[in-house]
């Protein structure tokens, strides 16, 4: 059979018979089928199972390089909850003279009380400092369907009749977002395969729009210095927030430590009693110790009181590195990338972050 003759509805890519180890591989039978899958989105549809795929940077850098030679709008999302971490860095190196629309993914995990105007100036303050112009930014939740019909309609005002290129990094809820402008656009359900592991999309998969152009779902990029990467597949879901943050505030003295799982940690060196406010996942378990039995905890307890990571993942699990910050300025946001962040309420306190090697920390004025 001819490999070229069918591709993936789920993933785009090309299908073949031969190799179960190889990308694409779907049982002969199957092509009787009129919706093909490969086996890799079969598994992931039916019983939520991710298999790793081999594509490389460099595949990722093709496919970015090929999106500046056209003539296109790109729709380029990011994770709200995780704005820095889910930024692809050097992205307006790639566009060319296209237009970027900056789309603001899972609004919806975000407290109620974050004023949206607010967010949008602060996202268009942030992607300046990051190298990019957006032509514009919205807010989405493509998980709960919010603001769907206005992306929609800003898309179609700003492709001008061009194709359109939609872009991201891995775990931003890219698929979704596709998956519900089809659904606007034409009543269809899911088409793409969807699920909360990095990398699902192989290929760009054309969406025909009505005018003969189309709507190229790009693969998600990797970012290395996301949490991400440093967990196993099922902790994913313990740091991956899936509804409304629950704020958690501690009062702490000066030289008292909080643990977030064994991912990360938060010294509060000195300053006073001060109140510290924590946005991570609802699942992620908090430990509060003092900072002289901290490391101690951490070297007896990662793997099994301090999880994620797991215990069998530990031999793998890079060091953790630290950073102090002296923090000048009220309501300062100190961010895990991939994790969330802690907001500092008041200045005049010194703290030390500790993440693993690579991932990476920052201060910012609070979101909140």
């Amino acid at each position: 059979m001819n490999n070229h003759d069918y591709t993936c509805i789920g993933c785009g890519v090309a299908i073949q018979t031969e190799n179960p180890e190889q990308i694409g591989y779907t049982p002969a039978s199957a092509l009787e089928k009129e919706a093909i899958v490969c086996q890799r989105c079969f598994r992931l549809k039916n019983y939520n199972e991710v298999q790793d795929v081999s594509l490389t940077d460099d595949d990722f850098l093709k496919i970015l390089n090929e999106v500046g030679d056209r003539d296109a709008l790109i729709v380029k999302i990011v994770d709200i909850f995780d704005f820095n971490g889910s930024w692809l860095p050097g992205l307006h190196r790639f566009v060319g003279k296209n237009d970027v629309l900056l789309i603001g993914n899972k609004v919806d995990l975000l407290p109620k009380s974050v004023k949206h105007n607010k967010l949008i100036n602060w996202m268009k303050q942030s992607s300046k400092e990051l190298g990019l112009r957006p032509i514009d930014i919205l807010l989405v939740s493509s998980h709960k369907g919010y603001n769907m019909k206005e992306a929609v309609q800003a898309i179609e005002q700003y492709r001008n009749g061009k194709d359109v290129y939609v872009v991201g990094c891995t775990n931003v809820g890219k698929s979704t977002f596709i998956n519900r402008i089809i659904k606007e656009v034409s009543g269809e359900g899911d088409v793409i395969t969807t699920s909360h592991f990095p990398g699902t999309t192989l290929d760009t998969i054309e969406i025909p729009l009505d005018d003969n152009k189309a709507l190229i779902d790009t693969p998600g990029i990797i970012n290395h210095h996301q949490m991400a990467h440093y967990v196993d597949k099922r902790d994913l879901k313990v740091i991956t927030p899936k509804k409304e943050i629950k704020p958690r505030v501690y009062q702490l003295n000066e030289e008292q430590t909080l643990f977030f799982g064994g991912l990360a940690r938060f010294d509060y060196l000195s300053g006073g009693r001060k109140s510290f406010t924590c946005y991570l996942s609802n699942e992620l378990k908090i430990h509060r110790t003092k900072l002289e039995k901290a490391d101690e905890l951490y070297e007896t307890h990662k793997g099994s009181l301090l999880t994620p990571p797991r215990a069998e993942q530990l031999t793998e699990f890079p060091p953790l590195t630290a950073q102090e910050f002296s923090i000048k300025e009220g309501k300062t946001d100190i961010v895990f990338s991939g994790l969330g962040w802690i907001t500092i309420n008041e200045p005049g306190a010194v703290v030390r972050a500790h993440v693993p090697k690579g991932v990476s920390v920052m201060v910012r004025k609070s979101l909140i």
